[in-house]
């Protein structure tokens, strides 16, 4: 039988926060088949994956913008306006973060999140965030979830054993590849399941 996990690991886009980038696209762009044009000529999700794995936004945005000037604004408007992109916190799982560190639980993250973007978005947050011991960018380490080094990386400066870390995130694909390292982990969907969870774990 496995030992308990004692350190919680969490993702933060739609776990900790929401993120919703398609609300902030049709602010710019209401027409569906503009905005979904955008997406698609400019390959939008797959080019904000190379932000998150450590591309500076100037220069990517200048190469998006030469190759597409008539996108120009909207290229732009990504860098200058991505705090729009994330909302309110996840309801219910800020009250369970601080209940776990009140009980002196370890608290650490793993996000796909641009090197560029974080800072301001941790010097917002910065109070909630002080709750954890460590957080691992994914624009800072120029690794992206689910590869495995991030895992492995995220085990050592956190200095853990993979069966000593319960990890969250929304996505099946980055939860499959913390358990491929050894790690115990949880596909959220809502706070009231996550708290069932630790519970089972002995957590909470």
């Amino acid at each position: 039988m496995t030992a308990p996990p004692t350190a919680v690991i969490f993702d933060v886009g739609n776990v900790l926060y929401g993120w919703d980038p398609e609300s902030f696209l049709a602010r710019q762009l209401p027409e569906d088949e503009a905005r979904l044009r955008f997406i698609e000529d400019v390959d939008l999700w797959g080019w904000h994956d190379t932000l998150d794995g450590g591309r500076p936004f100037d220069e990517a945005a200048a190469e998006l913008s030469e190759k597409f000037p008539d996108y120009a604004a909207y290229i732009a408007a990504w860098g200058e306006r991505f705090g729009e992109t994330i909302t309110d916190p996840v309801p219910g799982v800020h009250k369970i973060v601080a209940e776990l560190d009140e009980k002196g639980v370890p608290l650490y993250a793993i996000t796909n999140f641009s090197a560029d973007f974080w800072p301001p978005f941790f010097e917002k947050e910065k109070a909630f965030f002080g709750r954890f011991r460590d957080i691992i960018v994914s624009g800072e380490v120029k690794l992206l979830k689910p590869d495995a080094a991030i895992y492995y990386l995220a085990l050592d400066r956190f200095r853990l054993r993979p069966d000593e870390a319960l990890f969250i995130d929304d996505r099946g694909i980055n939860v499959m590849g913390a358990e491929a390292v050894g790690m115990k982990a949880h596909l959220f969907t809502d706070a009231a399941d996550l708290r069932l969870r630790l519970e089972a774990e002995g957590l909470l």
